[in-house]
């Protein structure tokens, strides 16, 4: 019968109950999904490839059964459905079996040590790959300068424990007695217990920094006050080091802000310069407002620069950029810039350093706050 000859009654008829019965066979299909979600993907492939099939023959059993299509031609629709949905079964199976092999090529991989992504994935299984790849090589990192960090920081600690027993011994011993020695010990013993002191508090500081525990009590502050508070903070190791401390700060750069934990970052970043930076240099505080919009900190040194190859570790964990770790009069443990890098992060901004003429740049931006 020509199609242009049926009632639209029946038309609407054939609609209803092929969308009928898709649906059912749709919801059946979604069902027997879930239950299959913990199964191969090439299972649950061949379940799509039966589901689009089953739905396809309804609507022809549903023509069928409105006499639409009569004789051989019925036998030639089935025909041409059957062979369909075979085609589509064994797709389904290539595909399934396709995806299966490279799942499995990817789990092979990832046991393998180092895990190295293998290349020719499907996109997805790629960018899993990928990923996994980056978090790898992040996790290795993280626990080499772990391994850094304890080997350098018993170092640091062993070095004035071993000083301070040895004074505390000759003081015990008698070995020590006129006034002015024992008067230079005790000195030498309370400084190298206030560098302990402050190894651990950054230790600790560091450790809730990784642990994301850094609770932060933000407020609007303007930078230039955090400047000026740092300035005064950091003048006598200046002096002491003869080196001149200079600031330059508008008075209108507002920011929310941590004033406590901010102003350590910057001192951290205002110290490690003073200390790398010879007596008859400079070092200047910046604050302002970059060409993106960004409230920006700057400390240049004049340190005479950081080695290609050592810009990008200078934020790591008890890196010094030297090979000797015996601790300066005034050092720490490689700490300070650490801190501040997780300071800084902990209030949504970044921080990076560039060699700048006679020393480097150390830079600090955060989220303008508008007026």
């Amino acid at each position: 019968m020509p199609a242009s000859t049926v009632p639209v009654g029946e038309l609407w008829m054939v609609v209803a109950v092929t969308a009928g019965l898709g649906l059912v066979i749709a919801l059946a299909g979604l069902w027997l999904l879930r239950l299959l979600r913990a199964r191969s993907i090439g299972v649950m492939l061949a379940v799509v490839v039966v589901v689009a099939v089953a739905a396809t023959l309804a609507g022809v059993v549903a023509i069928i059964m409105k006499m639409i299509i009569e004789g051989a031609v019925k036998d030639f629709v089935l025909s041409v459905v059957a062979v369909g949905g075979l085609v589509g079964l064994g797709v389904a199976f290539v595909l399934s079996k396709r995806v299966v092999g490279e799942s499995r090529r990817l789990v092979d991989a990832v046991r393998d040590v180092p895990f190295v992504a293998p290349r020719g994935l499907p996109v997805e299984l790629q960018t899993i790959a990928n990923t996994l790849e980056e978090a790898y090589a992040r996790e290795r990192a993280l626990e080499g300068a772990r391994r850094e960090l304890v080997a350098w920081v018993s170092h640091d600690l062993r070095t004035p424990l071993a000083g301070m027993r040895a004074m505390a011994e000759a003081l015990e011993d008698g070995v020590v007695s006129d006034p002015g020695t024992v008067a230079r010990y005790h000195g030498q013993i309370k400084l190298e217990v206030e560098r302990l002191s402050a190894m651990v508090d950054d230790l600790f500081e560091l450790s809730r920094i990784h642990a994301g525990a850094l609770r932060l009590s933000r407020s609007r502050i303007g930078l230039a006050d955090l400047v000026a508070d740092t300035l005064a903070g950091a003048e006598p190791l200046a002096r002491a080091k003869g080196v001149t401390l200079t600031a330059e700060a508008p008075a209108a750069v507002p920011v929310e802000a941590d004033a406590g934990a901010l102003g350590r970052a910057l001192g951290n970043l205002v110290v490690n310069a003073i200390r790398h930076t010879p007596s008859d240099r400079a070092v200047v505080l910046r604050a302002g407002v970059d060409a993106e919009g960004m409230a920006c900190l700057s400390v240049a040194d004049g340190c005479g620069g950081i080695p290609e190859e050592d810009l990008a570790r200078v934020f790591e964990v008890a890196f010094r950029g030297e090979a000797a770790r015996t601790p300066s009069s005034d050092g720490g443990a490689g700490l300070g810039l650490a801190i501040a890098q997780g300071i800084v992060e902990a209030h949504d901004g970044v921080i990076g350093v560039v060699n700048d003429g006679p020393g480097c740049r150390f830079e600090i931006r955060l989220p303008l706050v508008g007026g």
